[in-house]
C-alpha cells in the first residue's frame, strides 16, 4: 500500500499574481513570500528582469488544502480545461436553499473579476460553471 503524498495544483497563467491573488480570496488562501525574503516585491526584485513575476504561490492557512503554484507561459488558453476545481460551498444544501447559497458565492466571486457562464439546476441539485479572471473553467459546487 503506498503513502499518501502531498500535491499541489499548478495553473498555467500569463500573470501569475494577478490569479493568485483572485484565487487566495475565492478560497481564504495566504499568499507568503517565498523564505528569506518579507515581500513578493523584495523577492521580484532580488531575480533577473525576465524572471520577475514568472510564479506566485497561496497556501492554504490551516495547512489542509493544497499549495497552488501559478506559473507564467507564454501561450494563451484556448480550449477548455481538462482539469477543474469545484469550489464547494452547497455542501448538504438541496433546492432552493443550495441555489441561493450558489447564487451569493458567484455574486462575491464576479465582483472579484470572474465570469458567470451556465447555471446547471434540475430543481433539487446545482452547480454554476464559471471563469477565473483569465478563463480557467471552475464550478460553485
Amino acid at each position: 500500500m503506498s503513502s499518501i503524498k502531498q500535491f499541489q495544483v499548478t495553473f498555467d497563467c500569463a500573470d501569475p499574481e494577478r490569479v493568485a491573488r483572485f484565487w487566495c480570496e475565492v478560497l481564504g488562501y495566504d499568499a507568503p513570500p517565498p523564505k528569506g525574503f518579507a515581500t513578493w516585491d523584495e523577492y521580484d526584485q532580488s531575480q533577473p528582469p525576465e524572471e520577475r513575476g514568472s510564479w506566485f504561490a497561496c497556501t492554504d492557512p490551516s495547512g489542509v488544502g493544497p499549495r497552488l503554484y501559478f506559473q507564467r507561459v507564454p501561450e494563451g488558453k484556448v480550449v477548455k480545461n481538462r482539469l477543474h476545481l469545484d469550489v464547494r460551498v452547497g455542501t448538504g444544501l438541496v433546492g432552493e436553499e443550495r441555489l441561493a447559497a450558489l447564487e451569493a458565492e458567484c455574486t462575491r466571486l464576479v465582483a472579484l473579476g470572474a465570469v458567470r457562464v451556465r447555471l446547471l439546476y434540475d430543481g433539487h441539485d446545482a452547480c454554476i460553471v464559471m471563469q477565473d479572471v483569465e478563463g480557467n473553467e471552475f464550478c460553485l459546487d
